[in-house]
């Protein structure tokens, strides 16, 4: 058996597997499919300040090696999952992180004030991707100031690690994670998902509710590999790579590329078991090449 553990800074993962927001809704609804302790952690649906009730339908769509989603962070507020969701998964023995959106610097943290002070969750996946109310409709994430700005203001309320996942609808990815880091960030997840649209051609209209939306799966693993590969040698905290992973082998390229652990994302519509099924295999991939810890391949490649 090789060491699988990894951290994430302080964070202490048994497995470096983990599953992605919003696709893994709090955990507990796959508590009857999977071992909810072999995964490495477990990334709950977006959270925000205050209630959110998403976007009309249709907010999902199917495309070719991959789906769309609109979706639009709906859920009830970080009251409700404090009061209500925190203690059926607060005793779950993996690691529990909260992915927290907002629509300003300060709605941002004060969500994550909130979960600062829940015991058991030791980290946030802070989702920049969210449009900025008070700039023209922009994601925080598409500009280093709009970045650094959320991570700043979080910062000075939250006191765990701090994951920033990114936005790959950029021209630099590279300067926002350079951004992120220099206001305080403990890591870096990427990539979020990629803009795409879809084309009903007998309604002559657009598929999704708001005319765009996130495309996920196995389309967009050459492009969040080529990023976390590049992000990996442009900062000096630890990368977590997601995108299109479904495999053990998706998996041990994104750690060759230089990430300290991975998310699972769509995957887990087409097999709720994903998650674990990777941690495995890749126990058994470096078993087969004389590989005693994952800590020897992270960041190989040339």
């Amino acid at each position: 058996m090789a060491i699988l553990n990894t951290n994430i800074g302080a964070l202490q993962l048994k497995n470096p597997v983990m599953t992605a927001s919003g696709t893994f809704g709090y955990g507990i609804e796959f508590a009857d499919l999977v071992d909810l302790t072999q995964i490495g952690g477990i990334i709950v649906k977006g959270t925000t300040f205050n209630p959110r009730q998403g976007n009309d339908y249709p907010r999902m769509a199917e495309t070719a090696s991959g789906m769309m989603n609109c979706v639009g962070l709906q859920n009830k507020g970080v009251r409700y999952f404090c009061e209500t969701i925190y203690p059926k998964i607060r005793h779950i023995d993996t690691q529990m992180i909260v992915n927290v959106s907002g629509s300003s610097p300060e709605d941002y943290a004060r969500c994550a004030e909130c979960i600062d002070t829940l015991t058991d969750i030791h980290a946030i996946e802070l989702n920049i991707s969210c449009p900025n109310v008070h700039d023209g409709g922009m994601a925080f994430g598409v500009s280093t100031e709009g970045a650094a700005s959320v991570v700043k203001a979080v910062r000075k309320a939250y006191t765990k690690t701090l994951i920033v996942k990114l936005s790959p609808n950029v021209t630099d990815i590279c300067s926002i994670a350079k951004a992120v880091e220099a206001e305080g960030a403990d890591s870096v997840s990427l990539i979020n998902t990629l803009m795409g649209t879809a084309i009903d051609i007998e309604k002559r209209k657009r598929v999704l509710s708001i005319g765009t939306g996130g495309l996920s799966g196995p389309c967009v693993k050459p492009v969040a590999l080529r990023m976390v590969y590049q992000v990996a040698r442009a900062v000096n905290i630890p990368v977590i790579g997601l995108g299109g992973i479904s495999s053990a082998e998706d998996a041990i390229e994104f750690i060759m590329a230089g990430a300290r652990a991975i998310e699972i994302g769509t995957a887990n519509f087409v097999d709720p078991q994903i998650s674990v099924k990777v941690a495995n295999s890749i126990n058994e991939w470096l078993d087969s090449h004389g590989i005693a810890d994952i800590k020897e391949i992270i960041g190989v490649a040339e």
